[in-house]
């Protein structure tokens, strides 16, 4: 399927992003993480059902454009960044705030 091995994907899923249209897709079963930029629909498939023990039924995908970022004279871009809105199945639920 991919060159990704069970052992590999906590390092596709790298944290839940936490916006207002985040919080908003919560009430619709949609999770969003930033993953990896190389990770594919079905390698962050298998690692979300495999990390959170849940089932997937759809993902979308998106690249934001890169921002310009500026350090005195010397011009860069941010670091890319790949977003995955994951929809769960009816009845599963990921736990993004622990009761403390």
């Amino acid at each position: 399927m991919s060159k990704f091995e069970a052992r590999d994907y906590a390092d596709i899923v790298r944290r839940p992003i936490v916006t207002e249209k985040a919080v908003r897709l919560l009430e619709n079963n949609q999770y969003t993480f930033e993953v990896m930029p190389k990770a594919t629909k079905p390698e962050i498939k298998a690692a979300i059902e495999s990390l959170f023990s849940v089932k997937v039924t759809g993902i979308s995908t998106q690249r934001p454009p890169r921002k310009q970022r500026r350090v005195g004279r010397f011009v860069g871009h941010r670091a890319q960044c790949k977003r995955a809105i994951v929809t769960l199945a009816e009845g599963d639920s990921i736990t993004l705030f622990p009761e403390v």
